[in-house]
């Protein structure tokens, strides 16, 4: 059987916890940022657990991580 191929662009935004869950980045803090509290884009830099509903496909692009 063949590998499967890795997402490039997912490779570089998700990781797996030891117990599977996938964390991810916040949006919103790349630009415009003058606009933004510094309280929310404190938080912003944080990383987050991603939503169930996306977690199957996530997983599927980065099969071997």
């Amino acid at each position: 059987m063949p590998k499967i191929k890795t997402h490039s662009g997912a490779k570089k935004r998700f990781k797996l916890t030891k117990n599977g869950k996938v964390v991810r980045a916040h949006a919103n803090k790349s630009h415009i940022l003058n606009k933004k509290t510094t309280k929310r884009k404190r938080g912003l830099r944080q990383t987050t657990i991603a939503d169930e509903t996306n977690v199957a496909q996530i997983k599927r692009l980065i099969p071997y991580k």
